[in-house]
């Protein structure tokens, strides 16, 4: 399997994308029922038959193909959060209104404005996808949670390739959260499920997904065990659960500084720093053992190579005498069996 989902990945790499969307027209919702996902309550933790919790009353909502399952009180804690974070990647141009600028994420950014970013992106996925996903269980049926995934690309590359992903959000406008996702309908059978929910608390049963991939998101995280323990519920035994580009920092005050230089910018440039949610923001080895202590795992750490450049700059940065820079590595756990 794993041989034939990475030559699938290749075929179907940005300028192949609209040979598949000559086949498949328009692809149609999916009822998260009916593809095989079992919910449970967000607010009470219920196992739930229909969109309405038999226990304790909350209804989840599908409107627009997105499911919305984000209890009161979730949706009441991120709304400030939410608002910020939508203003400021306004700001800085995200998503098109193209929909080529999707279907080439993340291997081409149509919009030029993020062109670098997209290149890392595209690398960290490459990697994940030939050296992660794919040692998953032959027998298994490629079930995988894109935890944090935005307008949907990691899930639709995913789905090309031949896998089942669920995506989740906080986000739902179609710019640069889950609506956006509806730009893939032309290169799909079928959309791939999508779900506003709370990753600490995420409205699915247990054990269903054969991985779980924090994409670009575990930085945002407020409580980093209550998230990765959610993950490891949803998945199987013997399942893996990802954190995908998310900054590491040898040292947690290098790490500090950097949040700091972020708030001023984002203050000065958006009139916000975006930090009603203190959110772990970034990686350190020790953080790293805390969570494998915590949670009875262990991590393997990958570093796929991102350029000379890339490789370059803490050194350039010591030389410079300047704060050290962050580095993306790809870290991975698999759930006891």
């Amino acid at each position: 399997m794993a041989g034939t989902l990475a030559g699938t990945r290749r075929r179907h790499a940005a300028g192949e994308c609209m040979n598949v969307a000559a086949r498949h027209p328009r692809a149609l919702d999916p009822d998260p029922m009916r593809v095989g996902l079992v919910l449970r309550c967000p607010q009470c933790g219920s196992g739930m038959r229909t969109l309405d919790c038999a226990t304790c009353g909350l209804v989840i909502t599908l409107d627009g193909g997105i499911l919305h399952a984000l209890a009161p009180a979730s949706l009441a804690h991120y709304a400030r959060f939410m608002d910020e974070y939508e203003r400021i990647r306004a700001c800085e141009g995200r998503g098109s209104e193209s929909a080529a600028f999707y279907l080439g994420l993340p291997y081409r950014d149509s919009s030029g404005r993020h062109h670098s970013q997209w290149r890392m992106r595209a690398r960290s996925y490459d990697y994940l996808l030939r050296h992660l996903l794919g040692r998953l269980d032959r027998q298994r049926d490629g079930r995988v949670l894109d935890l944090g995934a935005g307008n949907g690309w990691m899930s639709y590359r995913l789905a090309l390739a031949g896998y089942r992903p669920c995506a989740v959000d906080l986000l739902t406008n179609d710019r640069d959260g889950l609506g956006a996702a509806d730009h893939y309908r032309t290169a799909l059978p079928q959309l791939f499920p999508r779900l506003q929910a709370d990753l600490a608390r995420l409205p699915l049963a247990d054990a269903q997904f054969d991985a779980a991939v924090f994409n670009a998101s575990f930085h945002y995280a407020e409580d980093a065990e209550a998230c990765l323990r959610e993950a490891l519920r949803c998945v199987r035994p013997g399942g893996l659960v990802l954190i995908s580009d998310t900054p590491w920092y040898s040292s947690t005050q290098s790490g500090q500084r950097m949040v700091a230089e972020r708030r001023i910018a984002a203050v000065q440039a958006y009139g916000t720093a975006c930090d009603s949610l203190a959110s772990l923001a970034f990686l350190t080895d020790e953080r790293l053992r805390q969570v494998e202590h915590a949670l009875s795992i262990r991590w393997s750490v990958h570093r796929p190579w991102y350029g000379a450049a890339w490789a370059m700059r803490p050194l350039v940065a010591a030389l410079r005498g300047r704060r050290e820079p962050s580095r993306f590595r790809l870290y991975a756990a698999c759930k006891p069996a």
